[in-house]
Order: C-alpha cells, then structure tokens, then sequence
C-alpha cells in the first residue's frame, strides 16, 4: 500500500481521502479546517499541520481545492510543494480548474522530473462517499498507470483523456452537457405538468423512449418523483448550483479560447447564474425546475 499525502477535505476531497484509508494506504491530510482534519483523524489518518508537512515521504500527492489560483499557490514557486517533492513522487490533483493552470502546474512538474496529472472527478458527494468516481486524467501515459493504482482506490471508471489539461477539458466538456440536459429535462417535465401530465408516468415515459438521459435516469429533478432525488428533499446537494455556475465558467472558457460557439452552454450558465442571484446558490443544481414554475 501507498504512502499519500491528501490537501483539501471539502465535501468531496473527505471521503475520497477516507476510502484511501479504506483500501489500507497510509494517508496524511491537510486541510485549513480543523473539523475536517479530525474527521479524517477519526478514520485513521495522520494529521498534518501544514501541506508541506503532510507530503513528507508521500509516494503520491492528492489535492482537492477550490480553484485554479489555490492549486498555483500549493504547487507553484520556492515555497511550492513541487519544490519540495522528488520524481518519485506522483502529482494527481483533483480540483476542478482552468486547464491553462493545470497546464501550467503539469509543466513545472515535468521540468523537475515529477509525474503530474490533473484528474478532476465526476459523480457528485454520494460517489464520493461510494468510492465509484469517474477520473478524467490528463498527463504522460507512464504517470497515468501509476496513478491508476491510488485513484481505484475512491473510483470505478478512469479515463486518460490525453497530456496535461485534457483532464479539465474533458470535466468542461461533460458537466456542460449535463447543465444543458437538466434544463431540458425540466423544461419537457413542466411543459407536460402544465398540460395535465402525471409528471411521474412522463418521466416513465421519456426513460423509455428517446428523450432518455441521465437526469430522468438517476436524478429526476421533479420533486415526489424518485424518492433519493435532492428534489424530493428540498433540493439539498448533491451538486450546488454554485458549482455547476462554476463549471459551466470554466467551459465557457474552454469554448472561447477554441473558437466554439456553444449557444446552449451560454443560455445554460445564465440561467445558473440566475439562480444565485436568486440566492440559491447552495440548493441542488436540479432546482434550476424552479425558474419554470416562478412563472406558472
């Protein structure tokens, strides 16, 4: 088993650090929350009390943070954790963040002979928690088979999508297209309620015919449909509207800088954006249901 230094406990990066421990590697975690950090020590980790500290003699390195900026921070310059590691270490960080910066880190990681991938995740808190993760890995194909080992351990399907970045990529391209067939799924569950639709026997419908998709399918944003759906218990997370506004940022990004014309990513970060002015920020990204109804 591995020795791994873990930076970041939010949400997603606390469990995903206690299924490593789960899978009997040796974890020490960072993270400026103290609750969090004891979490984790409850589970069977080692604390530490700065990131530098809990790289010490890591054979694999694992962050969690909120943005491009505070990976750059970790990693980059004299005080960076780069220049702290060796190439026996492995890079794997799983922030959901520009690629440019992903880009960037890969590069100072490669310069100093150290394996990086950016692996941001798809499957929200509850795979998480499950362990069943989707990794989009972006780096060398030699680092990806050494990350395969420490990443099976909190997911169940691993893609390498390409060099560095095409991690960041790939997570732009698929939570675009899942912000885009949410609110489409909404829009066809009101349009049938508003004309005397059960919206229950629609969505059976919908599921069985070619309007079939991943929000019908495990995430039915109707409330009273599917019973474990954050919209039939209050629209609690999930996966916060706040992130999927976030992501759909990093696409449009990703769609500028390649000449993309992605008129239903546009329409769909406007409405999500709409939603935090709302002040719904914090509510499950499937309320975007409740834009159609404010207009009932």
């Amino acid at each position: 088993m591995a020795q791994v230094g873990f930076i970041g406990l939010g949400n997603m990066g606390g469990p995903m650090a206690a299924n490593l421990i789960r899978a009997g590697h040796s974890v020490t975690v960072f993270d400026l929350s103290q609750a969090a950090c004891q979490q984790l020590a409850d589970a069977g980790a080692q604390v530490a009390t700065s990131a530098g500290e809990a790289v010490v003699g890591a054979e694999y390195v694992i962050s969690m943070l909120p943005a491009g900026k505070h990976v750059a921070s970790v990693y980059l310059g004299d005080d960076g954790l780069l220049a702290r590691l060796g190439p026996e270490t492995t890079v794997l960080d799983c922030s959901t963040i520009d690629a440019a910066t992903s880009r960037e880190v890969g590069q100072a990681a490669a310069a100093l002979g150290i394996g990086f991938m950016d692996a941001p995740v798809s499957g929200g808190v509850a795979a998480a928690a499950a362990g069943t993760l989707a990794f989009m890995c972006g780096g060398e194909a030699a680092t990806f088979e050494k990350a395969r080992v420490i990443l099976s351990g909190m997911g169940k399907n691993i893609f390498h999508a390409g060099p560095a970045g095409a991690g960041q990529v790939a997570k732009g391209c698929n939570n675009m297209l899942l912000a885009i067939h949410m609110i489409g799924t909404c829009e066809a569950l009101e349009m049938g309620v508003r004309n005397g639709l059960d919206p229950a026997v629609l969505s059976e419908i919908m599921l069985a015919s070619s309007g079939r998709n991943w929000s019908l399918e495990v995430y039915n944003p109707y409330p009273g449909v599917m019973e474990k759906a954050p919209a039939s218990n209050g629209y609690k997370p999930g996966f916060m509207v706040d992130l999927m506004a976030k992501d759909l940022g990093l696409a449009m990004d990703i769609a500028s800088q390649s000449g993309v014309d992605n008129r239903m990513g546009q329409l769909a970060r406007e409405l999500y954006t709409r939603l935090q002015e709302a002040g719904m920020g914090q509510q499950d990204f499937s309320s975007v249901l409740t834009l159609l109804e404010q207009k009932n």
